[in-house]
């Protein structure tokens, strides 16, 4: 009985551990930091914001972690606005994650990325993802 008080507090201890690496309003997913920002900006300018706060645009590694960013805005929103997440092929047609790291992650909408009218940033627009250009202005999810 001695053994199991010990794990469990050993458990609540690395939980709270954990939850406390995160900034206060920031939701913690995988070993890393994530905020919706609902302020509309441009791709180059949410990524500066990004930057200044320590982190970049959200990169997507994984299917649950796509959901479970979807289901962070949509739990602040009560909706399903377009939002920028970190994708950009600057570089055409290699598309990276501004964090610096690999697409590994490819669950597309249909035909995208397509570069149709020169599209080179990425958005999360809850039927998947596509590419859009840079100036449209959007809400972003930030990642630490």
């Amino acid at each position: 009985m001695k053994m199991l008080t010990v794990l469990l507090l050993v458990c609540a201890a690395t939980a709270l551990t954990d939850a406390a690496d995160c900034p206060s309003g920031w939701t913690q997913y995988s070993g890393r930091c994530f905020l919706y920002v609902p302020t509309a900006m441009r791709w180059g300018e949410a990524e500066r914001n990004c930057q200044s706060q320590g982190g970049n645009l959200a990169s997507v590694h994984s299917y649950n972690e796509y959901h479970f960013i979807q289901g962070m805005i949509t739990s602040q929103t009560r909706e399903y606005p377009e939002t920028w997440i970190g994708g950009s092929d600057a570089l055409e047609r290699t598309w990276l994650w501004s964090d610096g790291s690999y697409f590994i992650f490819s669950n597309w909408c249909r035909g995208q990325p397509d570069n149709l009218f020169n599209q080179d940033c990425l958005l999360m627009n809850f039927t998947g993802k596509s590419s859009k250009t840079f100036g449209l202005t959007l809400q972003v999810v930030l990642m630490k």
